[in-house]
This record gives C-alpha cells, structure tokens and sequence, in this order.
C-alpha cells in the first residue's frame, strides 16, 4: 500500500425523540460530530502515491451503431446524387416554395422561389446536390408533401 489517505468529516446529528403518552418527548441532544476514516490510496503512476487521479472515461458502443466519423466519412467518399424537381399542373407556387424550406435544411426563401420558377419554366429543376441517402431522404419528403421529385447520379464536373 503506497500511503494512507486521512479524511475527517464532520456531520449534525439530529436530537432524538421517543413516543411517549400524550406526545413526543425529546430523549437526546442535537451535537457536532467528528468522524475520522483512513483511506487507503492507491498508488499512482509515479509511484509516489501523490497527484490527482483522472475519472476513467467510459466508451459505450452499440452494436449496429456507426460513429460520428464514419458517417461523415462515408458521406465524403460516397458519389453526389441530385434532388430533382418536376413541374406539375397542381400545385401553387406558394406551396412549393413552402415544402421546399420545410423539407430541405437551410433552404432560403430566394433559393427556393428560384429552384420553383425554374421547374415551372424548364419543367425540372435542381434541388439540392448531397449524398445517395440524404438525396433518397430529400426526394420522399418532398413527394410524401405532393410534390414530383426524382434523384440522379451527379455528374463529376458538376
């Protein structure tokens, strides 16, 4: 055992009370005490037995889980894919506008009056360029809204 870790503690220790017939009666003093302990210490690194000891960090994985940094990884290394957007005869311009901000992250007004006017006028227009499954994410979300949408491989030069 490297060393002995002496620690004092001091507590109030409550008064103490007994039932007694017509009532509580008080049966012993409230008072300051002191309680020492010796703790053992584990020996550190330095043999010394001084310094302070770090909170062991505890790792939990969960299987079937990817890390952080692998999605991130996996969305670097995987090809881009366009969210397309189809003209159709039903709904309003607003509404697209509307469902494109809602169903894209950081979608702008502008950016979204733009990608709309474009598919009313050319029949298609380009939503967003991302990853294959944020792409397949972006395209139900917009058709679950009633919106027509499609994905394609990006092209390298894009």
């Amino acid at each position: 055992m490297a060393g002995a870790l002496h620690l004092q503690f001091i507590f109030w220790s409550l008064p103490s009370f007994s039932r007694k017939e017509g009532g509580w009666r008080q049966i012993g003093k409230g008072s300051l005490e002191t309680c020492t302990k010796n703790i053992a210490r584990a020996s550190l690194a330095g043999g010394s037995g001084s310094g302070v000891v770090e909170k062991p960090t505890i790792e939990i994985t969960t299987p079937g889980r990817e890390s952080e940094f692998d999605l991130k990884k996996a969305r670097k290394m995987s090809p881009p894919y366009r969210v397309m957007l189809h003209n159709d005869n039903y709904n309003k311009r607003e509404y697209v506008v509307q469902v494109l901000m809602k169903v894209i992250p950081g979608m702008t007004v502008d950016s979204a009056v733009n990608i709309m006017q474009e598919a009313h006028y050319n029949g298609i227009s380009v939503v967003i360029i991302c990853s294959q499954s944020d792409a397949e994410e972006h395209c139900m979300q917009l058709r679950v809204n009633g919106l027509l949408s499609s994905i394609e491989p990006a092209s390298p030069g894009c």
